[in-house]
């Protein structure tokens, strides 16, 4: 009787951490290196899309120390200037958290129609820091392709989303 019950708690915590544990994922595979020239510049934006959707529907099982932990990793692991996708990410999560009431029940299109909104403010305000910070202002061309691919891939990635979704617990 005793092993069910550790059994349940241990699935309950395992569910309930992987919005978080499938984000550092994407993290993950976001940095592996692709060993094409050009194309590590227009790398989708995975974790991103991850901040997005758990933001929008589950941001009870990743909240903003998560987010803020999911962004010094990206920000470590990809070699770029700590603190960038850090404050990128909580500014898209702060958005998603205050904006759910509008996008609850609406269609995936609304939704999809959000990330691409969100995703360019958030691109660009990563391309400003990063021209700032090398003291130069950096060709917009590579944040463009990163901009296209992501949103390209959103749909692939929020179908994964929503049925990882399917095995959380309820939201209380």
């Amino acid at each position: 009787m005793i092993k069910g019950t550790v059994w349940q708690r241990l699935d309950f915590v395992a569910r309930n951490l992987t919005p978080l544990l499938v984000s550092l994922c994407l993290v993950i595979i976001s940095v592996v290196p692709l060993r094409l020239p050009q194309i590590s510049f227009i790398v989708p934006a995975l974790a991103l899309m991850a901040v997005y959707y758990w933001g929008l529907h589950r941001a009870d099982l990743l909240p903003a120390p998560a987010i803020f932990f999911i962004g010094i990793l990206q920000d470590i692991l990809s070699g770029g200037a700590i603190g960038v996708n850090t404050l990128i990410f909580l500014a898209v999560y702060g958005v998603c958290v205050s904006q759910r009431r509008f996008f609850y029940g609406k269609s995936f299109l609304v939704v999809w129609w959000g990330f691409m909104v969100v995703t360019a403010g958030a691109l660009a305000l990563e391309w400003a820091l990063m021209s700032v910070i090398s003291e130069t202002i950096i060709g917009p061309r590579p944040a463009y392709f990163k901009y296209l691919a992501t949103i390209a891939l959103y749909p692939v990635v929020a179908w994964m989303f929503t049925r990882i979704q399917r095995t959380l617990p309820v939201a209380e």
